[in-house]
């Protein structure tokens, strides 16, 4: 019968490729209502896409940092091929921060005209 450390072992080796290949996985931005028309209720839904989406891409950020600290390594150790994949994944990183920033400037847009369209 195998031993507990050997079944571990196996485990282990196992899923370190799995763990290695790991995709990071873009979060969806929502769609962000008309202020000018639209109700409370969807103001207030779309508030909750609004933080789920910036909760998704925080993860989604965490993981393409964690790729680029692996790649950075990679580069230290002298894989030339690491440069590209840590500058895409730079790249990765800086889209996802300008969709964030852009999805909370059209929910702030939308929320101004809310506010202006039922003033009380």
């Amino acid at each position: 019968m195998m031993n507990i450390q050997t079944a571990f072992l196996i485990l282990g080796l196992l899923a370190a490729p799995v763990g290695v290949a790991h995709a990071c996985d873009v979060p969806v931005a929502p769609s962000t209502p008309d202020g000018d028309s639209a109700t409370m209720d969807e103001m207030v839904a779309a508030q909750g896409g609004v933080k789920a989406f910036q909760a998704a891409n925080a993860e989604y950020l965490a993981c393409v940092d964690d790729k680029m600290v692996a790649e950075k390594a990679a580069i230290d150790e002298g894989d030339d091929s690491a440069q590209e994949r840590y500058a895409l994944a730079a790249a990765d990183y800086n889209a996802a921060v300008s969709r964030e920033e852009q999805v909370a400037t059209d929910f702030n847009t939308a929320i101004r005209a809310f506010k202006a369209a039922n003033p009380n």
